[in-house]
C-alpha cells in the first residue's frame, strides 16, 4: 500500500482563538508498537471546539486536533502484533502514558498524570492519516461503520459513566441532562439495559428533544416551559429519580436535579462545566446521602462494551450524525457545530477511499 510522504492536516499553530488552516505536513513515522491509519471520520467533539476558541488548557501547539476518529490500517511498526495492514479500526485516544503509576498497572490510563492524548498533545485524526498505539487500535465487526466507528470514544466515555462508575440497573428511573451527543448516546445505553428514560433540556434544544423521543426516551421536558420537579414526583410517587447523569455541564441544571434525586441516589457527571469552580447545592447532597460522582473520558475497559453495542445495532447512527464535511470544508465543519443546528459533525478525511 502506498504512503505519501505529505498530507493535509487542520493545525493549531498557537495559542489563543482561531490560529488554524489546512496545513500539508509530513505523514508521521511509523515504527515500534505504533500503527498508521488512513483516516476515515473524524468526529468534532466540545473539546475541539474550546481548543479552536483558546479555552482548553490541556492542549498544546502545534497540533492536528481531532480524537473521534475511525479508519484502515495502512502501515505498522516492527513490534505490532496484533493489528496488521488492511483492519477496519478505531483507536482510543491514549497515545502515551509513564506505564509505571498505579493507575497504568491497573490499565486506568485517563488517570494517568503524565498522559498524552491523541488531538491534545499527540497529532490528532483531522488529517489524512493519524498515528496512534497498537494497545490503543480495535478493530471494528463487519457490520459497523466508519462512520458509526467515529463515534466510538464518545460512547465509550458514556459507557464509563453508565457501567463501570455508575452501573444501572433495568429497574432505574433516570434523568439524563442535556440532548446533546452525550445525552443521546447516554440515552441508547439506558434503553439497551432497561432503564425508565426522562431526558431534559431547554427550549433551543428542541429539536434534539424530539430526536430523544425518537431514539426512546420514555419522557421528554423542556424546563423552560415544562415543571420538572413536579413531572418527576408524579412519575417517581414523590420518591425521586434513582439516578442522574448530566451532560449539559450546566451548574444551574445540576443544581435544579439534585433535590429530584432519591435520597441515597447518585449525580454522576459526564458533562465538563466552564469554569473550575461553581456554587454547587452541597446541603441536599448532605442531607439526602448523595453521591456525587466524576467521570473523565474512557479507558480500555469501556471500549469493548461500546464497540459491542455499536456491532448489536445499539447505537442509531442515521439519527446521530446529520452532518458531514470533507477536510477542506473543516472551518464550515467547526461553524456548523458551534451554531448548534447539528447534533453531530463528521469531517471526512479521504471521501469516497474508505466507504
Amino acid at each position: 500500500m502506498s504512503i505519501p510522504k505529505k498530507m493535509k492536516a487542520v493545525l493549531k499553530s498557537a495559542p489563543g482563538f482561531d490560529h488554524m488552516a489546512l496545513e500539508e505536513i509530513d505523514v508521521p513515522e511509523v515504527q515500534g508498537d505504533r500503527v498508521l491509519m488512513k483516516v476515515a471520520y473524524t468526529g468534532i467533539c466540545g473539546t475541539d471546539i474550546h481548543t479552536y476558541k483558546g479555552e482548553y488548557k490541556n492542549a498544546v501547539t502545534p497540533l492536528v486536533l481531532g480524537h473521534e476518529f475511525s479508519g484502515q490500517v495502512v502501515a505498522v511498526g516492527e513490534k505490532v502484533t496484533k493489528v496488521k495492514v488492511g483492519d477496519r479500526v478505531t483507536s482510543e485516544t491514549t497515545f502515551d502514558t509513564c506505564g509505571t503509576c498505579t493507575y497504568c498497572k491497573e490499565k486506568k490510563y485517563n488517570l494517568c498524570e503524565k498522559r498524552s492524548g491523541i488531538g491534545t498533545k499527540a497529532f490528532g485524526s483531522m488529517a489524512n492519516y493519524v498515528l496512534t498505539r497498537e494497545e490503543s487500535v480495535h478493530i471494528l465487526p463487519d457490520n459497523v461503520s466508519y462512520k458509526l466507528a467515529a463515534m466510538s470514544e464518545p460512547l465509550a466515555s458514556c459507557v464509563h459513566a453508565m457501567y463501570q462508575l455508575t452501573p444501572l440497573d433495568f429497574h432505574d428511573t433516570i434523568l439524563i441532562i442535556g440532548p446533546g451527543p452525550m445525552g443521546l448516546l447516554s440515552l441508547q445505553i439506558a434503553k439497551e439495559i432497561g432503564a425508565f428514560t426522562i431526558v431534559s433540556g431547554v427550549t433551543k434544544d428542541a429539536d434534539r428533544l424530539q430526536i430523544a423521543k425518537e431514539l426512546g426516551a420514555d419522557i421528554v421536558v423542556n424546563t423552560q416551559e415544562e415543571d420538572l420537579t413536579q413531572i418527576i414526583r408524579e412519575v417517581t410517587d414523590g420518591v425521586g429519580v434513582d439516578k442522574v447523569y448530566d451532560c449539559s455541564g450546566a451548574i444551574p441544571a445540576v443544581n435544579a436535579a439534585l433535590p429530584l434525586i432519591r435520597k441515597g441516589g447518585v449525580l454522576q457527571q459526564v458533562g465538563l462545566f466552564a469554569k473550575d469552580l461553581n456554587e454547587l447545592d452541597e446541603r441536599t447532597i448532605i442531607q439526602h446521602e448523595i453521591l456525587y460522582q466524576g467521570s473523565r473520558s474512557q479507558n480500555p475497559y469501556d471500549w469493548p462494551i461500546a464497540i459491542h453495542l455499536e456491532g448489536k445495532g445499539a447505537i442509531d447512527e442515521e439519527k446521530m450524525v446529520t452532518a458531514v464535511f470533507d477536510l477542506e470544508h473543516w472551518r464550515d465543519a467547526f461553524e456548523a457545530m458551534m451554531a448548534g443546528k447539528e447534533l453531530k459533525v463528521l469531517i471526512a478525511s479521504n471521501p469516497g477511499e474508505l466507504d
